[in-house]
This record gives structure tokens, sequence and C-alpha cells, in this order.
């Protein structure tokens, strides 16, 4: 249930190992360009994958619900008002499992969720099926539907290899629920599945977002400071990280995606008086776009009507995904800034701009060599790996604001600071 960035890859591995499998999505084009052999995002491998599947016929995609053994549900769970979950995705999906379950099936929640949603999902396919029997009925009561949760741990550009090579966290609602759902996991996982309840599995995906993202805020916190004192933040970082037991991250434009820019939210929500730090991070990690926008704005006083070229959407380097992205935030308030003449943009991941920034006229979207040629300012807001290759020659006389380290071997060389 759910063919995007987890689903889909989720299903063709599943399918690799011989498993029919059918992918369950609301768009129609999602549908019908898997159905073709093709896929709607970027992911090493994946084309290739998903064509053979299809091919082989273990893999399918439709609009539908259609009745199975197991049924995964990868649907997205954003923020609504005021900064709290919204499970109405999830409880969409489950209903519509709920008109085709039948006993002795397995209901899986890879959606990052709030503590408490798999229990959730529990009473709303109770009160949808009251002729089955799910957990927590007496033992003589029938065959029962079994319900756990196991919250996907992939990274962007990295999804096929880590949804084999990766550890599984599987909470059941009981542990016949967690067996269960382990036996299907070590179909395809070859990392190890270590099985637990409903409410700790959940509660472990959160504290792993949640730490990622603390960890975040002190590198963005640490390179506005250094930058405040005219110290070099890359080198602070590769030098402090010598210490047997200290790894600094690496600071960037902000925090964005599906995960770490929202994850944390879901603890905050539940407790706003015993999670301070994590709300501290998440603002200090909100506000990091505006610092960026400052540096530019400091570096615009004084000239002349420049053209500027921002390099990277995507919310991290080498994907298409910019859910989230801070680096769009930068260049959708650089586009207010009336003291440039024309702002470029580079993604060597994207044909076309996202829909948030493409009818701005002031943004012309132009490929990574004409941009070097154009502008006289160059912003790095994503390390993409085309970015690391600009050779030397190619930045002279350019003013170069780099906020992700893209040009690192040009830093190393003496090239820039």
């Amino acid at each position: 249930m759910g063919l995007g960035y987890v689903g889909l890859p989720t299903a063709v591995i599943i399918a690799s190992r011989g498993v029919r499998v059918v992918g369950v999505d609301i768009n129609p084009e999602v549908v019908e360009s898997i159905n073709e052999g093709r896929i709607h995002a970027v992911e090493p491998r994946l084309n290739s994958s998903v064509r053979s599947a299809v091919r082989l016929g273990r893999l399918r995609a439709t609009t539908k619900i259609e009745k199975a053994d197991a049924f995964l549900i990868a649907v997205p769970t954003p923020l609504g008002r005021n900064r709290m979950p919204d499970l109405s995705y999830v409880k969409s999906a489950v209903m519509e499992i709920a008109s085709v379950l039948d006993p002795g099936n397995l209901v899986v929640l890879e959606s990052t969720s709030p503590v408490g949603t798999t229990e959730k999902v529990l009473r709303w396919l109770r009160k949808a099926r009251p002729d089955l029997v799910f957990p927590g009925a007496k033992p003589e009561s029938g065959q029962r539907v079994f319900i756990a949760y196991c919250p996907e741990r992939v990274l962007p550009g990295q999804a096929l290899r880590e949804l084999v090579e990766n550890d599984r966290v599987i909470g059941g609602l009981t542990p016949e629920c967690s067996a269960r759902a382990c036996a299907l996991y070590q179909g395809f996982v070859k990392g190890r599945c270590f099985a637990t309840h409903a409410r700790i599995a959940e509660m472990v995906k959160l504290s792993e977002n949640a730490f990622r993202d603390i960890n975040i805020a002190f590198a963005n916190e640490l390179s506005v400071l250094c930058d405040q004192m005219n110290i070099n933040v890359w080198e602070v970082i590769e030098l402090a990280n010598r210490h047997p037991r200290v790894e600094i991250l690496q600071p960037g434009t902000g925090v964005g995606g599906h995960c770490i820019a929202v994850d944390p939210w879901f603890l905050i929500s539940s407790s706003p008086d015993s999670t301070v730090l994590m709300r501290t991070a998440r603002q200090t990690n909100d506000r990091k776009p505006s610092m960026v926008l400052q540096k530019i704005g400091e570096t615009l006083a004084g000239l002349n009507k420049p053209v500027v070229a921002c390099f990277g959407l995507a919310f991290k380097p080498d994907i298409d995904d910019v859910r989230g992205s801070a680096a769009i935030q930068v260049v959708r308030g650089l586009a207010r800034d009336g003291r440039i003449h024309q702002l470029i943009v580079v993604e060597p991941n994207l044909e076309f701009l996202p829909d948030e920034i493409a009818g701005k006229k002031n943004i012309v979207f132009v490929g990574l060599e004409e941009a070097m040629d154009k502008a006289d300012i160059l912003v790095f807001l994503v390390a993409h790996k085309e970015f690391k290759k600009i050779k030397p020659g190619a930045i002279s006389g350019k003013v170069v604001l780099d906020f992700v380290d893209a040009l690192r071997n040009h830093r190393l060389s003496g090239g820039i600071k």
C-alpha cells in the first residue's frame, strides 16, 4: 500500500525473491509507469529491478486493493495543523485493506508513526470487520488477523541495498504477531530481525530520527558560530573528529525530507514539556535556511545586479526527492530579492523545476556548464556528485558560497576558503 520512495523498492525486493507482489497506489500515473517497467524516482538499480520484476510477472501495480496474504502499509504520515501528526493516509489504507481482509492475513504498518498508531490500526480494523478475530481475542475464538509495526530504515540512494542488509525492528501487538511478521521479513532481509512490541518499535523509529536531528542541529549551530568568528567550520569538524569519541556531522542548508524534519514532532506533540531538547533541535534546523539567506544577502550588498546560480534543490545529495527541501526554501527567498538580476538554478536529478518555484519568472533552470559560465555568484546548497567534479578553473573570478562543502577538493588544495 503506497508505491513511493519506500513502498516501491520494498515491493521490488520481495518480488525478486519469487513472491507475487501487488503494488497499490492512488496515483494512476505511478501505476501506469510501473506496469510499463518504468519508475518515477531516482534510485540506483531500481529501474532495472522494476523492469525485471514486471517482465517476470512477479510485480503488478493497481489503484484497487486486492486480496493477499500480507499487507504492507507504506503511505505518507505528514504533519497537519499545529504540527500534529496526520494519520489520514494510514487510516485510508487500513480501510481499504479491511474490505478484503481474511482470517490469517498479516497487516504490517511501515509508515513512520506516533507511538500507539499500530493499536489504532487494530481499532480501525476491528470496527470495520467485527466478523474477524484480531489480536487480544480469546484463544478459542478462531483464526486471527495478525498486526505488526516494522519501520523502514533506508537511505535514499541506497534503498535496494539497505532494505536487504539493514537490521529490522519488528513490533507485533502480540508475540505471535511479531513471529508472523518476522517470518515475512526474513524472506528478504539478510540483517537481523528483532522482535518486540509495537509500541517499542514505534518509539525506536522516532528515537532514531530525533537523535539524528539533534546531532545535525549541533553541526548547523556550529557552522553559524564559526562563520561569525571567521573560522572554517569544515576544518574544525575534521580536526575535532580526530578525537576517538567525537563524530560531529556535516552542517548543511537545513534539514529536509519526510523523516528527520518531521518525525521528532511526533514525540514533541505527545509530551511538549518532556522534549525541550528535541524542540530546540528542530527549531535550530528550521532556522538554518534563514541563516543561509542572511549570509547570501550580506554577499549581495554593494554588488550591481549580479547573476546568482544556486546548485542543488533536493533535500540531500544525489537523489531527486525535494520533499521539505531546505534548498528550495533558500531559492524561494532569493527569488524575492530585488538586488539579483537573474537567479539560475541547477539540479542534475530533475527534468523540471518543482512546483514551489516553477512559476517564478526570475528563476531559470539550466545545466551545470551554463550556470558556471553565466553566474557571478555560485551558491552551493546540495553536495551532488556532479558539483564535486567542478574544475578549479571554472570557479576562477566567481564569488563562491559553499554551504555544504561541495567543493571540498578545492578547499583542501587552497583554492577556496
